[in-house]
């Protein structure tokens, strides 16, 4: 109806309608860029590596060989030193280093006038005191005779008494000898009865007495004697002897040479006794003990060894073990010769292991870093490692079978938990 205004629709463009939702596209496009952003960008504390940089291999159950593969070195199983008792200037060198020697052989002859005279000195000395002490045993002979002497006159008396006054107790009962007569006899035989018991009890008190004495000059006697011989034995040191039967080595002794009391002049190794020295690291200080067997390949012959010794003194990070053939050692050994060997640490049994591999120089065993199914992402996990061996690398917890693990090294990696490898 013409003037009736009606009410029409008016018709909405695109454009309004794209711009309404705009804003909301916007804020999806922002939030799918900033996830993929965050994707891209590395977490805190990773690395980017190349695949060439790395190696890797997976945990796996596998039989565990407990053994410790070492460097040994041929030593002689006995060394007896040689030492100079006496000191003096070489004069003569009777053998050559590396002779074989017996026992009493000599090696070498010093000169040493002082000391010529001074056992001279002494010498005569002792021999003084032993005339001293002879004297005194002779004295204490002559003492002992005398009163045996004394003894048996007084018993000749007593008995010559006894036979008197028998004589005249006869005579006394026929009428030829008063009373006062046979009394004076009774009297000399009571005397001489009585010194005779004196005389036999002293001489069993003076016995006693002898007889300790004698026992003090035995004793003085034997020990100047044995001084003596000391004494007269110190030139005799001025030849310098073989100890034992070996090899001579380390003799370096030269003519006009000018020794001391006590220096060492060499040694003498036992010869076709040998054992082997292994130096270890000490990581396996508390695993290598006495009586542990070992093995060793000398030229295709597997032969067998005992450690007879450790020795507990770490010196640059090792230690010192020895070991000894069970049975005779093989033939042409050499001192100083090097040996492998492999000392079993024990028996073979099943485990979790890993490679053994530069990764446990830079991680000591603590932590490995593992890779995803991928292969692109590792990530630091600490484990606890057990026995090792040069293959194997025992793991006792942190790591499952078929869990692969970046076993290149570490060096680079120490500071990181992450490892994007591209």
């Amino acid at each position: 109806m013409p003037g009736v205004l009606m009410d029409r629709r008016i018709a909405t463009s695109r454009w309004r309608k794209l711009r309404r939702w705009l804003p909301f596209g916007v804020a999806g496009l922002g939030i799918c860029v900033a996830a993929a952003a965050f994707e891209l960008v590395p977490a805190s504390g990773s690395l980017s590596v190349s695949a060439e940089e790395i190696t890797s291999a997976s945990a796996e159950d596998a039989p565990f060989q407990d053994y410790l593969p070492v460097r040994a070195t041929v030593a002689p199983l006995r060394t007896v030193f040689v030492g100079a008792v006496e000191g003096g200037t070489v004069a003569r060198v009777s053998v050559l280093d590396g002779a074989s020697v017996k026992a009493g052989d000599m090696l070498a002859t010093l000169s040493n006038p002082q000391l010529r005279l001074d056992v001279t000195s002494r010498g005569a000395a002792i021999a003084g005191q032993l005339g001293q002490v002879s004297a005194q045993r002779l004295s204490l002979q002559q003492n002992l005779t005398a009163q045996d002497n004394a003894i048996a006159e007084a018993n000749y008396n007593l008995l010559k008494a006894e036979r008197d006054l028998d004589i005249r107790r006869h005579l006394h009962e026929q009428g030829f000898e008063s009373d006062a007569s046979v009394k004076s006899f009774e009297d000399e035989t009571r005397y001489y009865t009585v010194r005779v018991s004196t005389l036999r009890q002293a001489r069993l008190r003076d016995k006693a007495v002898s007889e300790r004495q004698a026992a003090e000059i035995d004793q003085t006697t034997t020990r100047l004697k044995s001084n003596l011989d000391e004494v007269e034995s110190s030139l005799d040191a001025l030849v310098l002897r073989a100890p034992v039967d070996g090899r001579l080595t380390d003799f370096l002794l030269q003519p006009g040479q000018s020794l001391k009391q006590g220096d060492q002049i060499g040694q003498i190794d036992s010869e076709g006794a040998y054992r082997l020295d292994a130096d270890i690291d000490e990581f396996y200080l508390g695993r290598v003990a006495e009586g542990e067997h070992a093995s060793a390949d000398f030229g295709g012959t597997d032969v067998t060894l005992t450690v007879s010794r450790v020795k507990p003194q770490v010196s640059n990070g090792q230690f010192r073990s020895e070991l000894v053939f069970v049975g005779q050692p093989p033939v042409g050994l050499r001192r100083g010769e090097s040996v492998e060997i492999r000392i079993t640490l024990g028996q073979t049994h099943p485990a979790l292991v890993l490679p053994a591999g530069p990764w446990l120089e830079g991680s000591g065993g603590s932590f490995v870093f593992v890779l995803d199914a991928s292969g692109h992402h590792a990530v630091r996990r600490a484990i606890v490692s057990g026995r090792r061996n040069p293959e194997q690398v025992e793991i006792i917890s942190g790591l499952s079978a078929g869990e692969r693990v970046v076993t290149s090294s570490y060096g680079r990696f120490q500071n990181f938990s992450h490892l994007l490898v591209n």
